[in-house]
């Protein structure tokens, strides 16, 4: 069957030949006495001029009307760091399997769908998200997809091509292959804005998606879809591509809208997430109790076992800014979220409700999670028995509070920053991947440097979860706005450090030599435990973040307090923290260029690159 000669009339088309008319191979000896519907040959080839041959491939059973098309997704334009800590392979697509029935294709029932990554055996929350979203999206197309629905919309598009066109040659002569207009008066139209006449294809340009280039038209009187595009969705990532090229095009097109803002939408309900500080960099469940509970169902939660054997220092800080902020006499205000944890007795109740708030409940299931250094040490399973044994609760709320953490920690190895003597180092990621984008937008216009935040280990919790907000003149802000609303930071440690100390009712910040005699004192001591232990063995912490901040004339400087009122231009990068009043160094000074030369050294062997 001459599949292009029927669609395209491509006889005469330069650089083909014969053996193209053969699509793609067949597997099975009797396959090919099976009826192949041809829009399912027309939508394949359409998948392999837009794309590439490699971006699709077949099986057939042979005897039975099913076939698998797979489309491989290229998620390469995802920075390393967000498929790091979304526990992707950004060097390998991401495989999307629909299973058609081979004669009748889009008249057929609704395919199937898997979502995987071959090599990611383990752990691929996202390929969950992804399959349910792509389930939604199928459902609701198949209410008004046929085959003769299909071909109609396509044959109202020849139109647009010469009488020997083909899609390559209609794209070439858009110049879609040639180098991207950098003039702001390049037009960016929207499949939903094309009216009638040939437009000019749709071009995003941005860092996330490099290659986000569609051709998009419209004929005028028929409109291709049942139900417009949902108009509040941000970055129109929910709108329905165009079905003009067929429906395993659109299909591919709505994925690789959807992968760069999974993080902003709950996994189980699709709803935009709603923070005071915007989104997060981990996808995660919403506050709504029947997510939840979908949640708990879909064993999403069951990842506990993994992260404490694959992040044991991680788990342990978890665990210990979880107790510092349930300890807190500012519980109240701070210790948000407040844990959706559903009862292992009962599973359509919650345990711990966020609207039935009980820290008396909470604190005693947190008492009963065994120490992180000891599950490390024996079976993970019989630990789990004897948390459950103490409390039923304790695994469950330890399962939460790994699972409700939306920024990227990793513990840092031994090639960290030595000026901040401790052991307890982490790279901090928090930054979504539309607000990293904006930040290295700024950065490239204004240039960046570092600077210090301290702030209470109690204040923890909810920052890995709700990200780095402006307290200023809110029930969160605790040590005054003397300089005005925005997030305060400092070049020098000494001061960063004295506000990490504030807190469980410490409001005096303590001097800078208080903090160099408090610091001489513990580095002369001698040491009763190993500088290099994994883990913390003490409740009594201090903790202050590194942060990376845009040097635009937005950021306020008042000697060495700087005061930044645009959260965007803030981003965190890493995590220090210490023991038993000790602190580090209270002369260091960010703006020096041994330290400064030390930071990219150590950024340059992390997950974040500039």
């Amino acid at each position: 069957m001459d599949i292009k000669g029927q669609f395209w009339n491509d006889d005469d088309s330069e650089g083909d030949n014969e053996s193209e008319e053969f699509l793609y191979g067949v597997q099975g000896s009797c396959a090919a006495d099976l009826y192949r519907h041809p829009q399912l040959d027309a939508d394949i080839e359409a998948v392999k001029e837009i794309y590439s041959e490699n971006s699709v491939s077949i099986r057939e059973y042979g005897t039975i009307d099913d076939v698998d098309i797979d489309l491989n997704i290229n998620i390469s334009f995802l920075d390393e760091e967000v498929s790091t800590a979304w526990k992707v392979l950004r060097t390998e697509p991401i495989v999307l399997r629909l299973r058609f029935s081979l004669s009748q294709y889009l008249d057929g029932p609704e395919p199937s769908i898997e979502v995987f990554q071959p090599s990611n055996k383990e752990g691929f929350g996202l390929g969950l998200q992804l399959k349910k979203i792509l389930g939604m999206f199928t459902s609701q197309q198949w209410k008004h997809l046929s085959n003769d629905f299909l071909k109609s919309q396509q044959e109202k598009r020849h139109s647009w091509f010469k009488a020997t066109g083909t899609i390559k040659k209609f794209r070439a002569g858009l110049s879609i292959f040639s180098p991207i207009p950098k003039s702001p008066s390049f037009p960016v139209i929207q499949d939903s804005m094309l009216k009638g006449k040939l437009a000019v294809p749709e071009l995003r340009v941005g860092r996330l998606m490099n290659r986000s280039i569609s051709c998009t038209m419209k004929n005028p009187k028929v409109e291709v879809f049942g139900y417009p595009p949902s108009p509040q969705v941000s970055g129109h990532c929910k709108n329905i591509p165009t079905l003009e090229y067929g429906f395993l095009v659109q299909i591919m097109k709505y994925a690789e809208q959807r992968i760069p803002t999974l993080n902003e939408y709950c996994v189980v309900c699709d709803e935009q997430h709603v923070f005071q500080n915007g989104s997060m960099l981990k996808p995660a469940v919403c506050t709504r109790e029947l997510c939840v509970f979908s949640f708990y169902t879909l064993g999403v939660m069951s990842g506990a076992a993994e992260e404490v054997a694959t992040g044991a220092e991680v788990v342990d800080l978890l665990v210990a800014m979880c107790r510092a902020a349930l300890e807190s006499p500012r519980k109240s205000i701070i210790f948000e979220p407040y844990p959706s944890v559903v009862d292992p007795t009962d599973p359509k109740t919650l345990a711990f409700n966020p609207k039935k708030k009980n820290y008396e409940r909470l604190q005693k299931a947190l008492d009963s999670v065994m120490s992180i250094r000891e599950m490390t040490q024996g079976s993970y399973l019989e630990i789990k028995k004897q948390m459950d044994k103490l409390d039923p609760l304790a695994h469950p709320l330890l399962q939460w509070i790994i699972s409700s953490n939306r920024s990227h920690i990793v513990k840092l190895p031994l090639s960290r920053l030595k000026f901040m003597h401790t052991s307890h180092q982490f790279l901090l990621l928090s930054s979504p991947p539309a607000k990293e984008a904006r930040f290295r937008t700024a950065k490239k216009l204004y240039g960046s440097t570092f600077a210090f935040h301290g702030s209470h280990i109690e204040n923890w919790h909810s920052i890995l979860r709700n990200g780095l907000v402006n307290a200023s003149y809110t029930k969160l802000q605790l040590h005054g706005a003397a300089y005005g609303k925005g997030i305060y930071l400092s070049p020098i440690s000494s001061i960063s450090f004295g506000y990490s100390g504030m807190g469980k009712g410490q409001h005096r910040m303590p001097s800078k030599d208080e903090l160099v005699q408090r610091y001489n004192r513990m580095n002369t001591i001698p040491q009763t435990r190993s500088i290099q232990s994994r883990f913390l063995q003490s409740r009594n912490l201090n903790c202050i973040a590194l942060c990376e901040v845009i040097t635009s004339k937005d950021l306020q400087k008042h000697g060495n307090i700087w005061v930044c009122p645009v959260s965007d231009h803030v981003c965190t990068r890493f995590f220090f923290v210490y023991e038993d009043g000790q602190v580090g160094d209270a002369n260091i000074n960010t703006q020096d260029p041994k330290i400064q030369k030390e930071i990219m050294r150590v950024i340059g062997t992390q997950v974040y690159t500039n």
